[in-house]
């Protein structure tokens, strides 16, 4: 078998958005890096920035590394469209997000050389820029580097 069922890397950064302090245990034990945060706008721009500075400030990926970056820059868009069901508008048409975001790299494979894998997870509220009017919404990214 080539995934291996214990490193689904998806999985674990799902799992680490939503419960952070049960899951650092086992990313370090997997050998994994990652990071977690917080953002909130009404632009689809800002979140990519936010998760890129987040994941470049704590050497999830190198800051001068394009594959790194292009990697990540997909694995983020990925997960917006889930939590956006598609489109990628937020402001344009009225919606803002307020997000927990993970991004986790390692290997999920038994084969070493298989080589790393980022994946991103997002989970929060989407809706009208109005409190009270959102409703949760959660995605994910996986792109290999």
């Amino acid at each position: 078998m080539l995934l291996h069922a214990d490193r689904r890397i998806g999985r674990q950064a799902l799992m680490l958005v939503l419960d952070e302090d049960a899951r650092a245990e086992v990313i370090q034990k997997q050998g994994w890096i990652g990071c977690v945060g917080k953002v909130g706008s009404m632009d689809a721009h800002k979140v990519v920035a936010a998760i890129e500075t987040a994941a470049k400030r704590e050497g999830v990926i190198g800051e001068d590394r394009y594959r790194e970056g292009h990697a990540l820059y997909h694995a983020i868009l990925e997960a917006l469209q889930g939590v956006t069901r598609g489109s990628l508008q937020l402001g344009s048409v009225l919606r803002t997000v307020g997000l927990r975001f993970a991004v986790l790299r390692g290997n999920p494979y038994e084969n070493t050389e298989e080589g790393d894998w980022l994946a991103v997870a997002l989970y929060g509220t989407i809706g009208a820029p109005v409190k009270g009017l959102e409703h949760e919404a959660i995605g994910l990214g996986i792109n290999h580097i």
